[in-house]
């Protein structure tokens, strides 16, 4: 908490106690990196800067502001638990009610739990567990059950009590900004003398995490389809599940008839282990069907636009 105090960065949750700002930045957290966050963060909250204010709008409006972010179902769960907390009377402060919430786990209520209310509950998230790997210069398999849970209870016992939110939070930036996955700054650590795997020369190469998935490699086509200032987009159906609602681009398998011209070039985009390589083509096609509009320059920033769309009419200048 010293080596926290004399500097970290300067994260904007990191200047409130207000639960439903720390509750939506760390939703917002959630796979994604803190610099890649502020943005969002910020348009969100000057739209939504209250659970109610959330409540009351609409999902199509939620997924707007929460396009390119990616991981659709956190903005959803977002909504939902908006919803119940105000018609609940106001955020819950407790642990266990937190946890109740939609798309709250035990990493987010604690996160919530201690920095807004100061409860002592410990935050366990993958930098947390490097560190105690690490620190106790364990090789058990991170991946399992058993492991993390173990890991849990020494996290628990090294929480400061006294400020529970702060140690979190200071921990946590231990794990982000030294004792980094592939190249720990050891030198700079607060730990480096209690730190058994430094002394082990073994911090490297830990945590062990066995089970790996094997990354899937998926190739399409988009079409950007114009006519004059306008372009064609199709929402996706309910039955996309998490995609469902967001407007993107067609692919040749929607436009079979489609008649391809210039091939603006390649993007590419991932969803945990999909890595997909997807070729951005220009297209004319006619459209008499349900589930597809045309939209003008100006009106791209008021949909839910695909992550894949955004990129893809970047790369073909349609948007800036």
């Amino acid at each position: 908490m010293a080596w926290y105090g004399r500097g970290h960065r300067d994260l904007p949750w990191r200047a409130t106690t207000d639960p439903y700002r720390i509750w939506v930045s760390e939703i917002m957290l959630q796979q994604t990196r803190a610099q890649a966050v502020i943005p969002y963060y910020e348009r969100f909250l000057q739209r939504f800067p209250t659970a109610e204010s959330l409540a009351a709008a609409s999902e199509e409006q939620v997924l707007t502001l929460w396009s390119g972010l990616g991981y659709y179902t956190r903005a959803r769960n977002l909504h939902r638990a908006a919803r119940l907390i105000t018609t609940a009377g106001g955020f819950p402060c407790d642990y266990d009610a937190i946890r109740e919430l939609p798309g709250i786990g035990e990493y987010t209520a604690a996160a919530v739990a201690s920095i807004a209310f100061g409860l002592p509950h410990a935050v366990v998230d993958g930098n947390v567990l490097r560190v105690v790997a690490r620190v106790h210069n364990d090789a058990a398999d991170i991946a399992s059950t058993s492991t993390k849970r173990r890991f849990r209870e020494i996290a628990e016992s090294w929480l400061d009590r006294r400020d529970p939110g702060l140690f979190n939070q200071a921990l946590m930036e231990l794990g982000a900004t030294i004792c980094l996955p592939k190249k720990p700054l050891c030198t700079d650590c607060p730990l480096i003398s209690d730190c058994r795997s430094r002394q082990a020369g073994t911090a490297a190469q830990l945590p062990i995490k066995l089970r790996r998935v094997t990354p899937q490699r998926i190739s399409g086509v988009l079409l950007i389809v114009r006519r004059g200032e306008r372009v064609l987009l199709r929402q996706r159906a309910a039955t996309e599940r998490r995609m469902a609602g967001f407007w993107d681009l067609p692919d040749p398998v929607q436009l079979p008839n489609a008649r391809m011209g210039r091939r603006f070039g390649e993007i590419r985009h991932t969803i945990t282990h999909h890595h997909y390589t997807l070729e951005v083509r220009a297209a004319s096609a006619q459209v008499d069907r349900d589930g597809f509009a045309w939209f003008r320059r100006s009106e791209l920033s008021a949909i839910a636009l695909s992550t894949t769309a955004r990129k893809a009419l970047t790369l073909a200048g349609v948007l800036s």
